[in-house]
């Protein structure tokens, strides 16, 4: 049984103080000595077993705290990758303040889109997970060449729309997150972006996603007679490749994640009659070993994963 423990981390972001600061969460495989040392810091080495791990960065959604992911990210963990999340409070947009992946909106606007990630703090917390890899508990236990991409609503859209411009990213995830694009910053109603992705994409969502279903007017459609955002960046925005969508009967756009009913949008959400973290985790976790490790055990589970979810192969 692999046992998972976790350490702090702090990244200087752009923007101003004390608006500017990330702080991470790395969750690890680690190795139990029993020795002093962890008696009296409750700090682990890692486990060399299987190192060094390939590193997956979450990116979190608006206003959707990193504990939220903490079961979704030891499950990731308990496969074998070094997963990082973070919080990171700093200006959204029209004056508010809150947690955010890191939006650049200038960046998705139609005059700059794909010259550029919508998401510079992905660049920000790779650099500062390799100086945790340089020296530190975890120095060398981390393959920073080998890196998964994913995240939650808004992180996974920006996950989406960011992918390529950071060259080792090998797979990206997503779940409930789609590449429509907001009015607002001057596209056309309906609009669907093209990912900026050079690699394999899995896409899930639940079938009783209410927070995308009440957030339809942002891009100026009906959200009781539209098709599904996310099945429309599968089938339109993705290039060619081994990508897959993963929707999950009965599941809600908090399906992997704890959702905390006092922020973020969860009191649009549609009813929980299914949770999609334990079949997401699953796929997410044989996707990343096909795709980051080259594991053809792990290949053929997800050519006969089925778990209750209905896959879409491209």
């Amino acid at each position: 049984m692999t046992v998972v423990r976790s350490l702090w981390w702090s990244a200087r972001t752009e923007g101003v103080a004390p608006f500017d600061t990330a702080h991470l969460k790395i969750y690890y495989p680690a190795a139990v000595s029993g020795d002093d040392t962890e008696r009296l810091t409750g700090v682990f080495a890692p486990d060399p077993a299987g190192a060094p791990y390939p590193v997956v960065l979450f990116l979190p959604g608006v206003n959707v705290a990193q504990d939220s992911y903490r079961r979704f990210a030891t499950a990731l963990v308990e496969s074998g990758f070094v997963v990082v999340t973070f919080d990171r409070v700093a200006e959204l947009f029209g004056g508010q303040t809150g947690l955010t992946p890191g939006v650049d909106l200038a960046a998705a606007r139609p005059e700059t889109y794909g010259s550029r990630p919508t998401c510079p703090t992905i660049g920000t917390i790779l650099d500062a997970v390799a100086a945790v890899n340089a020296d530190g508990p975890l120095s060398g236990a981390l393959d920073t060449e080998r890196v998964g991409l994913g995240g939650h609503s808004a992180g996974g859209t920006v996950a989406l729309q960011s992918a390529r411009y950071f060259p080792a990213v090998g797979a990206v995830f997503a779940w409930g997150a789609h590449t429509m694009v907001a009015t607002m910053l001057g596209w056309d109603p309906g609009t669907v972006l093209p990912a900026q992705v050079t690699c394999p994409v899995l896409l899930g969502v639940g079938t009783n996603d209410g927070v995308i279903r009440g957030s339809a007017d942002r891009y100026g459609e009906d959200g009781e007679d539209r098709p599904d955002p996310v099945r429309r960046t599968f089938d339109e925005a993705l290039p060619d490749g081994e990508h897959l969508l993963a929707i999950v009967p009965g599941a809600n756009h908090f399906g992997i994640a704890d959702a905390d009913p006092t922020a973020a949008r969860a009191f649009l959400d549609g009813p929980a009659d299914a949770s999609a973290l334990t079949p997401f985790a699953r796929l997410t976790s044989a996707f990343l070993r096909t795709h980051l490790l080259g594991s053809a055990a792990a290949r053929d589970e997800l050519n006969a994963f089925d778990d209750g979810v209905l896959l879409k192969r491209r």
